[in-house]
């Protein structure tokens, strides 16, 4: 078991990676229904894309683009607990045909289907992805960002969402491959 402390937003984490085998790349934290809204509205989700929810949480990104977007929608997260949480929500929903869940490691999966990716990652997991991007997103895929840029990408649009209705600001980036 290998523990490493990150720094996110002034607060450190514990970061726990069982044999050091799939590395944490973001602490989890809800993205606001009405921001996983917004990303997905701004990447122009259309029925049947395919999208990709890097590090996705509770599913919440997922549930949300098959049920209000009719997308393809896959999430990949390493926490069991997680993977199990949004496979329950996805059951529930009614929505197993379009939704679904990897566990795993988000480094390693294949995103050359994609015509969608949606992240909120720490700094450095971008970094570690934009690599992986270029290799393998088609062109005209996009990538949007939960206020982490992709440097040294330049973002195709920019957005701020002043408040999320809890008096957080948030920053959108989109990319287009």
């Amino acid at each position: 078991m290998r523990i490493a402390l990150v720094l996110a937003g002034g607060v450190t984490f514990a970061l726990l990676a069982q044999n050091a085998r799939i590395e944490n790349l973001a602490p989890f934290t809800e993205t606001p229904m009405m921001v996983a809204d917004r990303m997905l509205a701004m990447a122009e989700l259309r029925p049947g894309e395919k999208m990709f929810d890097l590090g996705s949480g509770d599913g919440r990104i997922v549930i949300l683009a098959a049920r209000q977007y009719k997308a393809d929608a896959t999430g990949v997260e390493f926490d069991p607990a997680l993977v199990k949480q949004s496979l329950e929500l996805i059951k529930q929903a009614g929505i197993s045909t379009l939704a679904r869940i990897i566990e795993g490691d988000l480094l390693k999966q294949d995103y050359s289907a994609a015509d969608l990716l949606t992240i909120y990652l720490l700094p450095i997991a971008n970094q570690r992805l934009i690599p992986i991007f270029e290799k393998q997103l088609k062109r005209g895929a996009r990538v949007v960002s939960h206020n982490t840029p992709l440097v040294p990408w330049t973002p195709e649009k920019v957005e701020t969402i002043t408040d999320d209705g809890q008096g957080r600001s948030h920053k959108l980036y989109l990319y287009r491959r």
